[in-house]
């Protein structure tokens, strides 16, 4: 029956070579590679719990009071996003599970990219010719943080406000343009026109995730087309050769594993750890704030380097040319994205190294890019750290004030210090191996 089926869909596709290429398509066999799977199956149960979702989420800003099971905010006045969202958890049938299931998905989504972008950097998978393939990554990366803030700001709780408060006033200090951008985004001043929640929804849900879907199918397409990149197996294992284990019968039940793990271990976090109980935060005040409302993991380096920047602007008499939020907001985020975007360039030109390279190295090969690597993710790391200086303070009685300016002082003295450190190592590590192999007997 099965040979029939076959038959019968080949005749009238033809699709049996490509069956057949695509089965015994060779995939590397090093557990490093699967931090990719693993951003593309949360992405997958990222769109399927978000079409859940959407059909009981309400988009509105209008005003409307609140009764339902959870007594403090009984009678209270909330917009119908709220309530919608209160409403979703409280009352829908596995509502709170599929809204905690998303927004897990939606952190370990960005970690998984994080951890493969940096596996691709440290191993050199970036070099001619998988370019394009590293940048469509970055996209997707920078796209994903968008989403991200995106999604959390649309339940219109506290934290929803205040990040929102946040943003627009980022949008408000790039120079020259920064009102007029505000002004098309948020329709008006902040909090925003009755239109800008039906836009920002938009986005959310269409065409962001398409923007992200079709970066993610360009990768892909160019990872098969150039081949996956894999570590040498042995001194005479040469560019030209391809090691691993074809797509069946190793690869696929290997990976539908996966899946189903990741898959798994997100629906228990949904189910058993709780994450941005919007409850407690209760709706967006302008004159409410609390430090215990906390934007997702991956947005701390961004508040961050907004905390850190010192107080200044940058004046021409009564005339503010640069207010202070562009630093933080805008000029760091855009430095990190350009360093990481012109890098495998710059690398390139430094090196003179204009070759094809299906191998990679490991980050003790390369001392000069691990080193700047290191110290480069030590510099994002430490901004990212200080974006909690609020929290420890009020968990260890920390001063915030002495924190924000030992993150300064280390923000600039830590990273050379480890750029010289991991250089040192990497080069200590080469001479060893050097040595063991020229002694007798090795």
């Amino acid at each position: 029956m099965i040979r029939g089926l076959v038959r019968f869909v080949d005749q009238r596709s033809g699709g049996a070579p490509f069956v057949r290429k695509a089965l015994r398509y060779v995939f590397p066999d090093h557990w490093s590679f699967l931090l990719g799977e693993v951003a593309l199956y949360c992405f997958m149960l990222l769109v399927a719990t978000g079409v859940y979702l959407t059909l009981f989420f309400d988009d509105s800003r209008s005003a409307t009071t609140y009764h339902g099971p959870y007594e403090p905010l009984d009678g209270a006045t909330v917009s119908r996003a709220y309530a919608s969202v209160l409403h979703l958890s409280f009352q829908v049938k596995a509502g709170l599970l599929m809204r905690q299931t998303h927004h897990w998905a939606a952190n370990l989504f960005i970690a998984a990219i994080v951890l493969h972008m940096l596996r691709v950097f440290f191993t050199g998978a970036f070099r001619k010719p998988r370019d394009l393939i590293y940048l469509l990554g970055l996209g997707m990366l920078f796209s994903a943080f968008l989403e991200g803030y995106l999604g959390y700001s649309l339940v219109d709780d506290l934290l929803s406000g205040m990040g929102l408060a946040i943003g627009y006033s980022v949008a408000m200090s790039i120079p020259v343009v920064g009102a007029y951008l505000a002004m098309l985004i948020w329709g008006g001043p902040f909090p925003g026109s009755a239109d800008f929640w039906p836009r920002m929804y938009i986005a959310h849900v269409l065409i962001l995730p398409l923007v992200i879907a079709t970066l993610l199918a360009l990768h892909l397409t160019l990872v098969a087309a150039r081949h996956h990149t894999q570590f040498r197996e042995s001194p005479r294992t040469t560019e030209r050769q391809v090691v691993g284990v074809p797509t069946f019968p190793g690869q696929a039940p290997r990976s539908i594993g996966l899946m189903l793990a990741v898959f798994a271990v997100l629906f228990l976090l949904g189910g058993l750890v709780q994450i941005n109980p919007v409850w407690l935060w209760g709706p967006y005040h302008v004159g409410d704030a609390t430090n215990g409302a906390q934007p997702d993991w991956y947005l701390g380096w961004l508040i961050g380097g907004l905390r850190l920047m010192p107080g200044f602007d940058v004046t021409i008499g009564h005339y503010t040319l640069i207010p202070n939020p562009f630093w933080g907001g805008v000029a760091f985020p855009l430095a990190v994205l350009l360093v990481l975007a012109l890098w495998p360039w710059a690398e390139r030109k430094v090196a003179g190294d204009d070759a094809f390279h299906n191998l990679l190295e490991r980050p003790r090969d390369n001392p000069w890019r691990t080193a700047l690597g290191a110290a480069f993710v030590t510099w994002v790391f430490l901004i990212f750290v200080s974006g909690s200086g609020d929290r420890i303070d009020v968990w260890l009685g920390i001063d915030y004030v002495a924190q924000v300016w030992v993150y300064r002082i280390a923000a600039l003295v830590l990273p050379v210090a480890v750029f010289f450190v991991t250089r040192r190592v990497c080069r200590e590590l080469v001479a060893w191996e050097v040595l063991r192999r020229d002694m007798p007997g090795s």
